[in-house]
């Protein structure tokens, strides 16, 4: 995935189909609707992804059924792979990308091999996984990792994980075979180009005060890769503030309602937020303009009027030495600009000048 000028909106749908299909569906003509460039959901099989005793997060237990385990929440939140089929498809015909995130391998093959995905969003959850980041480097997709709950040691671990795959069909026989090829600058190259980095805070909702966005600058400086963020945050202004800071991608839950029963609701936009997101967004893409400093076209047409001239103060009789009781500095502009002001003190007048004249 090259970073361009242009910031990718991916509206995160997740699970927040609540299992049902048909609220799916409603999700990806909501967020095509916004103007989001993908809609993302969640790809896993619940034996693949978690003990049948794992306990549920904190976030999860405040927001989902109480009694039952994590397992239990997964399970009715898994997408079948005709489901897949039909949001994939839907969202072609509603004119938005189709993106979800693999939380297993056999996930990932299906996405790849099946559906046929060239981009994929690899999750926080799985930044210590080695074996789906070098199953993902192989792919051939383009990948997006997010960052969430990670130091840049193990986001690193990642990166040579994925590279190794980028550039051998071996499987890594030690952490040194891994460091061998991330250090090949040809290797690095290929990175660069493949995956982009997502800065994120793994609480539902986030507050503010956590989301530390200095760290996109981190994150890019370290590693040299395109960088964006995945926000968590209620409302949209952490999320835009990260577009002026450079994120190439921006991500954000999708809700149909925030009062819902499930995991992510609550740290969800509901569609109109949502939209007024992306316009955001947009408006702050357009303004980070260019790194050069010059006027842009629409100023230029007002420099005649809010720029200041020079204008005689007084009457001034030809042969006066000019002082500074002779030269008003007025608007509109004038040839002689205000700049010059220095250079036409001392100066004689050839001829005789009439107060609110230009100096020429």
């Amino acid at each position: 995935m090259r970073s361009t000028d242009r910031v990718t909106v991916i509206a995160e749908a997740g699970v927040n189909h609540q299992g049902d299909l048909s609220r799916a569906l409603e999700l990806v003509e909501v967020a095509a609707s916004a103007g989001a460039d993908f809609v993302k959901f969640q790809t896993f099989s619940v034996e693949d992804l978690a003990l049948p005793t794992a306990p549920k997060a904190a976030y999860q237990r405040r927001t989902t059924a109480q009694g039952e385990s994590q397992y239990e929440m997964l399970r009715q939140l898994q997408l079948s792979a005709d489901d897949h089929w039909s949001l994939k498809n839907y969202a072609e015909s509603c004119g938005i990308g189709f993106l979800s995130t693999p939380f297993d391998r056999r996930s990932l093959a299906f996405l790849v091999e099946d559906l046929g995905l060239g981009l994929i969003k690899l999750p926080s959850s799985d930044i210590t996984n080695v074996p789906l980041h070098v199953d993902a480097g192989r792919s051939g997709a383009s990948l997006i990792l997010s960052t969430g709950m990670s130091t840049l040691g193990e986001v690193e671990t990642a990166l040579k994980a994925i590279c190794f795959g980028l550039f051998t069909h071996a499987y890594p026989n030690s952490t040194a075979s891994l460091d061998e090829i991330y250090f090949d600058s040809d290797a690095r190259r290929r990175l660069t180009e493949s995956v982009v980095l997502l800065h994120c805070t793994s609480e539902y909702p986030a507050a503010p005060g956590d989301a530390n966005l200095r760290a996109l600058k981190t994150l890019r400086e370290a590693f040299d890769v395109p960088v964006g963020y995945s926000d968590h945050t209620q409302g949209i202004a952490v999320a835009v503030a990260a577009t002026a800071l450079g994120a190439v991608v921006v991500e954000k839950h999708l809700t149909l309602d925030k009062l819902l029963s499930g995991p992510d609701h609550s740290a969800s936009s509901h569609p109109e937020e949502f939209s007024v997101l992306v316009r955001s967004v947009r408006d702050i893409e357009a303004a980070l303009g260019s790194p050069v400093k010059s006027p842009v076209a629409a100023e230029m047409q007002n420099r005649r009027t809010m720029r200041k001239g020079m204008y005689a103060a007084r009457d001034i009789p030809a042969g006066t030495v000019l002082s500074e009781a002779d030269i008003a500095v007025l608007r509109p502009m004038t040839l002689v600009r205000p700049d010059e002001y220095i250079d036409w003190l001392g100066s004689i007048a050839l001829r005789d000048i009439k107060a609110g004249d230009p100096l020429s």
